[in-house]
């Protein structure tokens, strides 16, 4: 052929009109099938035929097609798809995996087309059929070389889902129903009988005896229930899946796919997989979460995961290694094993415990809210109940440490509301009712954590009051309730008798009572050097109302914070000879923690008076709670902490370090803006009934025990000095001080002292503001 002939033909080519896209869409269809009529070699790879560049036109003109067209409009081209069952017919290919490689070309086409398409395609029943019989091929063998083909495809059918969650009842297989889509029923099986799959192994043969009526995916049984039932008519609209048979373990198989591949030994795969089924989790379909939760091992493969990595830590850690290691995220664990083991040993294994704890969190923070329920209470059942509980339960020292510093950043680190109320039940038990004296052992772990605040290991006990500090602050009412608030509800704590039934006065009060206003300490007439320096906050205290100045319950502030700011005699104070540590500090800290604490607590109604007292059982005997006495009773000893040390190498403690940790709590406690804990906690003047005690007059025993220490130590206020002054690094170690536990709990109570003042002040100033 001579140039100007193979011109000429070209010339031609370019003035001919292309050929319309459903005639080439067509073309490409015919060329795959015809490849399997012809073709005598089905053991070559599919990427050594044209089939994949078909596939690849196919889609490129589907897609064309939708852009060429109105809105929702369906072409011509898939129209063609639809009709003719393509994907049913890519289908049976793809699971024949004739040639050689065609499962990953199905994968990638059902996939893009699924991507690309804005239409919605998944409501066609020659959509989501092949679809569903495609889901359960994948994730069937691990380390599959289609891998990555499946796990794209089965997220991008997860995201489907998530842009319209009521498809999902096309997932579910839990009996032949009609769906309503857009107002139109739309059959979930096809009405009209199909042939048996042939499970004969396949190639082109197979392919050639199928031909274009592709395998179904079920038995004839199956396909004439399904005809019979579509026969019947449309069901009611009111036919849920819910109702039907879910005793079928396979009957979501998308999960089922996605689990599989969780157990992938390639880290991509398992995230993409656990994003999968966070996708899945938040649909808000009531049938999707209950098929879910029972139908698939979600819950087992959860806790399951959670209980290996947990039994994989070491049996004895550093609990500092244990606070202090950096923050996880599920999906972003990258490590290096060898650097890992250089930090110290089992952080590899602590890092892949908290990563997938993460992920249980996150996965029930999104998940519906009947289906986190269930995953919560199974996380509560098979890892805390069977695991931990054992652990805190032991009598070893080492590994009671070591689960409770676990325990501990486990608390911190939940933030779902499900989650973190399973955990609560489990540590606290689910009573309501006032605790008695006689009943604190009734829940063994709760006692027992409890009494791990005053253990004989102080690392123990610190350990246990930081538990405890993380758990007062999170975001659920039963905490505070379990711990504090059932003890004061009926506000017992108050004396009840008439006047003339009370006890022998003594200058005006009951002779066990503390005397306030006959101690020069608490009169009204404080001279100068008694305030604190620079004290016109005092002057700025809004005048009292007159229901505020005598109600029940609410003393004037001035009295209540100079309470506190004097109760530690002079001799005893050394803050003031240090810079830096006065009481605007307390202030501006009590402020900014008073405000979260609102926060967190104004869902939960408490109102800003106190129980009336014609409406409380004042009869019932008065316990502070199980929580309350080991605090108070570590708190009346803050002079002569006894130090019991564990040999474990980088962690020790000390008297003073428990008095800190002691302190911490009782102030976080005293800033929830509950009345009842507050007139408890706050109120020096509360009438106490006989026997009673309060955070109050547990202080004032403690500064009269300290009275009398002070008379038999020499120098006492130059030695206070020095170890304050050591306590903050400006003064160097040198010679041992005599009564080194005393005068450091002396200075934590002359701060705590100070740190309530704090509080007082603040708690009033916000009720007074936000009264009419």
């Amino acid at each position: 052929m001579g140039f100007n002939n193979v011109s000429h033909i070209l010339f031609v080519l370019q003035l001919a009109p292309s050929l319309p896209l459903q005639e080439d869409f067509v073309y490409h269809w015919k060329a795959i099938t015809h490849y399997y009529i012809e073709t005598s070699d089905d053991k070559a790879p599919v990427t050594d035929t044209n089939i994949p560049s078909h596939l690849e036109q196919m889609l490129d003109i589907l897609t064309q097609e939708e852009g060429e067209r109105e809105s929702g409009e369906t072409g011509p081209c898939m129209e063609y798809l639809l009709h003719h069952k393509i994907l049913e017919t890519l289908y049976t290919l793809g699971k024949a995996d004739c040639p050689p490689g065609m499962k990953q070309q199905v994968l990638t086409f059902y996939t893009k087309l699924l991507a690309h398409i804005r239409q919605p395609l998944l409501p066609h029943i020659n959509v989501h059929r092949p679809v569903q019989k495609l889901i359960r091929l994948c994730g069937e063998v691990l380390a599959a070389p289609t891998e990555n083909e499946e796990i794209q495809f089965l997220c991008i059918v997860c995201a489907k889902l998530k842009q319209d969650p009521y498809l999902v009842n096309f997932f579910l297989e839990v009996g032949v129903y009609p769906a309503l889509i857009n107002g139109v029923y739309v059959c979930l099986f096809q009405n009209k009988l199909k042939r048996p799959e042939t499970r004969s192994p396949g190639g082109a043969q197979e392919v050639k005896d199928n031909g274009l009526a592709p395998d179904t995916g079920q038995s004839h049984d199956q396909d004439q229930d399904e005809a019979q039932a579509a026969a019947s008519g449309p069901a009611p609209a009111s036919s849920s899946p819910a109702s039907s048979n879910n005793n079928n373990s396979d009957n979501y198989n998308l999960v089922t796919s996605l689990l599989n591949l969780t157990k992938s030994p390639d880290g991509r795969i398992v995230v993409k997989a656990c994003e999968g089924l966070m996708l899945l989790v938040s649909l808000p379909e009531p049938a999707a979460a209950k098929c879910l939760t029972e139908n698939t091992e979600l819950c087992e493969l959860l806790t399951h995961r959670l209980v290996s990595f947990y039994k994989a830590l070491p049996q004895s850690m550093d609990p500092l290694d244990i606070e202090t290691v950096e923050s996880v995220n599920w999906g972003l664990d990258v490590y290096n094993l060898k650097e890992d083991a250089a930090v110290f040993t089992g952080k590899r294994a602590l890092i892949s415990f908290l990563s997938w704890l993460d992920y249980c969190d996150q996965l029930i923070k999104e998940a519906q809210k009947s289906a986190a329920a269930v995953m919560a209470r199974a996380v509560r059942e098979h890892f805390f109940m069977l695991v931990m509980e054992p652990q805190l339960m032991q009598t070893s020292e080492v590994g009671i440490l070591t689960s409770t510093a676990l325990l501990n950043r486990i608390i911190r680190q939940v933030t779902s509301d499900a989650l973190l109320q399973e955990m609560v039940y489990f540590l606290l038990g689910e009573e309501k009712e006032a605790e008695s004296a006689a009943a604190v052992s009734q829940n063994p772990l709760r006692h027992r954590l409890i009494e791990h605040c005053d253990h004989l290991s102080d690392e123990i006990s610190i350990m246990t009051l930081r538990l405890f500090e993380q758990l007062i602050q999170k975001p659920n009412q039963h905490i505070l309730h379990s711990l504090v608030l059932r003890s004061l509800e009926e506000r017992n704590y108050l004396e009840n008798k008439p006047q003339e039934e009370r006890e022998p006065m003594e200058n005006g009060q009951p002779h066990d009572a503390v005397d306030l206003e006959e101690d020069p300490l608490f009169g009204d007439d404080l001279s100068p050097d008694g305030r604190l320096s620079g004290s016109d906050w005092l002057s700025s205290s809004p005048p009292l109302s007159p229901d505020h100045s005598k109600s029940e319950g609410k003393t004037e502030v001035h009295k209540i914070v100079n309470s506190f700011l004097c109760l530690v005699p002079d001799e005893a104070k050394s803050s003031y000879h240090v810079e830096g540590t006065g009481y605007d500090t307390y202030l501006r800290d009590a402020h900014r923690q008073f405000k979260d604490y609102c926060g967190v607590c104004q869902q939960w109604d408490w109102r800003g008076h106190p129980k009336p007292l014609e409406k409380c059982n004042l009869d019932i005997p008065f316990f502070e709670g199980h929580f309350l006495k080991v605090l108070f009773d570590r708190m009346g000893r803050i002079l002569d902490q006894v130090c019991l040390v564990l040999h474990l190498e980088c962690f020790s403690s000390s008297p003073y370090d428990v008095n800190l940790q002691v302190t911490a709590v009782l102030s976080k406690l005293s800033l929830l803006p509950h009345p009842h804990l507050h007139e408890y906690l706050l109120d020096p003047y509360v009438n106490l009934a006989p026997g009673c005690r309060s955070l109050f007059s547990v202080i004032v025993r403690v500064v009269g025990d300290l009275m009398l220490r002070i008379q038999r130590i020499p120098d006492f206020t130059p030695k206070l000095l020095l170890v304050r002054k050591r306590l903050l690094g400006l003064e160097p170690e040198g010679i041992n001080v005599d009564h080194m536990t005393l005068l450091e709990g002396v200075i934590v109570l002359e701060e705590f002292c100070k740190e309530l003042a704090a509080i007082a002040f603040v708690k009033y100033h916000a009720a007074a503001s936000s009264s009419p």
